[in-house]
């Protein structure tokens, strides 16, 4: 990993996680216990990423921008044994901490040397390079999420040592050869399912260079790519956009991108075209989820197809279904739902939600797709953001699609507003690229 100037071998990480977890099961943390990390992209919080899977323990990353009420969640949720943090963001967990009874009795931040709340994280490091790895079954618990969920308080997605390294090794082998110089660009956060599953479950088990960035800039991300002999860039629709931006206003020297994944949101076509004809790459679109973290992608050594997430990879399926859980006829739109080893053990605390979402081994997905006779899938939208418009139901998806279309358009959402005659009616913010003009 190289992280602000600062390089780290993959024999000094693993010497390191043994290290922290030594002293980790020194200060009391046991397998199975559960330890908060709230924590920017950093080397040492790849380094309490692995040292707590060593150790056995639960890790439940956080979003380190958070505030006091979504933590107050997670933490009376999740009854975490330990908190592990970074001095720049404790605020916020500081208030949580302070009105709990009990809570983690293991309360640790990186630079908190004089703080007197935390201990300092550096202090916990133990002497010996050595630690006997926990065994685990496969069964058991590595990671709890929270999704945001856009019902209600988030929930606790609980994914096992199964469900993460089965579905890292399955997406590591199915790309095809990959140089062993290649860098891995690591502006995805780390506390996200897309950055652990992508940039760093995928690139430890292929033995690969992480240029870790603690915040995306377009611009450090396109030195990047002109520096290196050969380089993968892991993003999400707004970052390609911006890449977009800056390499139209200065065309990068050189591409090093051997092909980019997009993922977390649809991929506006319009997008696809640019990026590729700039950065002389291709952009394989996939899908997963906090369930199921990459279980769709457009296939590798033969032709995508521009605007689909692609086809179900090796070792799982997907259908799309209507109401009465039948197949839905080819190009009709249906739930998406899918079957394979990434898929979540079930959500924490939640038996009801858990039996909705699980059926059968199909994780519902909430997404409204379609497939095409080839079986490549395409997200129309969440089924949540459906507007029904005088009885037609209308994909914000699609209305976005044409928007994109329009040059001086640099960001658009739509959505559904009341309306007393139609029901709905559709609406859309739109952003303007700077010094663009256009009428409504």
């Amino acid at each position: 990993i190289r992280h602000e100037g600062r390089p780290v071998t993959f024999r000094e990480l693993d010497t390191n996680c043994n290290r922290l977890a030594s002293g980790l099961a020194a200060l009391g943390l046991s397998p199975e216990e559960r330890c908060v990390v709230m924590m920017p992209n950093s080397i040492q919080s790849v380094t309490v990423y692995y040292a707590l899977a060593k150790l056995g323990a639960v890790v439940i990353p956080v979003n380190f921008l958070y505030k006091v009420h979504e933590l107050s969640h997670i933490f009376s949720d999740s009854g975490p044994k330990a908190f592990i943090g970074a001095a720049a963001h404790l605020d916020e967990p500081r208030k949580v901490l302070k009105g709990m009874k009990g809570g983690p009795a293991i309360r640790l931040a990186l630079g908190a040397a004089n703080d007197p709340d935390f201990q300092d994280l550096e202090s916990v490091y133990g002497d010996t390079a050595v630690f006997p790895t926990h065994v685990t079954q496969d069964h058991d618990t590595l990671n709890i999420l929270y999704t945001s969920g856009t019902t209600g308080v988030p929930k606790g997605v609980m994914l096992s040592h199964w469900n993460l390294g089965r579905n890292a090794k399955i997406v590591a082998e199915m790309r095809g050869y990959i140089e062993p110089d290649t860098v891995v660009i690591g502006v995805l956060p780390l506390f996200h399912i897309y950055g652990i599953t992508s940039v760093m479950n995928v690139s430890m088990y292929l033995g690969l260079t992480i240029q870790l960035f603690s915040h995306f800039e377009p611009e450090r991300v396109i030195e990047t790519v002109e520096k290196e002999n050969h380089t993968l860039f892991f993003g999400v629709p707004t970052m390609i956009n911006r890449m977009i931006q800056v390499a139209s206003e200065k065309p990068p020297r050189r591409s090093s991108l051997k092909f980019c994944i997009s993922g977390g949101a649809s991929l506006p076509v319009e997008f696809i075209k640019r990026f590729e004809t700039l950065f002389n790459t291709k952009i394989h679109e996939g899908y997963g989820l906090t369930e199921c973290p990459v279980c769709v992608e457009n296939p590798y050594g033969r032709p995508t197809k521009p605007g689909s997430i692609g086809q179900p990879i090796p070792e799982f399926a997907a259908k799309v279904i209507d109401e009465e859980g039948k197949e839905v006829p080819v190009g009709q739109p249906g739930e998406l739902i899918v079957k394979g080893p990434g898929v979540m053990k079930g959500y924490l605390n939640r038996e009801k939600e858990t039996a909705e979402t699980l059926k059968d081994g199909w994780l519902h997905t909430g997404d409204i797709a379609r497939v095409d006779e080839e079986g490549f899938l395409y997200i129309v939208d969440r089924k949540k953001e459906l507007v029904i418009r005088g009885g037609f139901n209308v994909y914000p998806r699609e209305v976005e699609e044409v928007l994109y279309q329009i040059p001086e358009v640099l960001e658009a959402a739509v959505y559904g507003v009341p309306h007393q005659d139609l029901g709905e009616e559709i609406a859309a913010v739109v952003v303007l690229k700077e010094g663009a003009r256009i009428d409504a």
